[in-house]
């Protein structure tokens, strides 16, 4: 019987953490935003929302993960300033963490025909009879 207690007991010692850290993961939500980037730094990403007037900042950690609209990975060497962005982010206690940053595409409109300019001219003749 003793030998059944302390394996219960030992069993709840080692199922009582684990239960706890999944709590804790389950309540961690990822949250997003889409703007452009203001500014990218070793550390840090800061957006302005497409949403908010003040830039939003960001930490970036080694696990961020940087990715085009089709999910694939794009380096990070090639997002820059002024590129529209959607950041994937969760809270830890004050800081939002960048979990995955997606380059969308930028966007130009361009004019294929180019417009015609029409100029009419007439001329007149008068002649004179003595």
């Amino acid at each position: 019987m003793k030998k059944i207690q302390s394996f219960i007991l030992a069993l709840s010692v080692l199922v009582l953490p684990c239960s706890v850290l999944a709590q804790e993961q389950m309540r961690m939500t990822t949250t997003e935003t889409a703007g452009t980037i203001s500014e990218l730094g070793q550390d840090t990403i800061v957006v302005r929302s497409e949403t908010s007037s003040s830039p939003i900042r960001y930490s970036s950690t080694k696990s961020t993960t940087y990715v085009d609209e089709t999910g694939a990975p794009v380096s990070v060497e090639t997002v820059k300033s002024g590129l529209p962005v959607t950041v994937y982010y969760t809270r830890d206690g004050d800081r939002m963490v960048a979990e995955k940053v997606m380059v969308r595409k930028t966007t130009t409109t361009t004019t294929e025909n180019p417009m015609i300019e029409t100029k009419k001219t007439s001329t007149t003749t008068t002649t004179e009879t003595k």
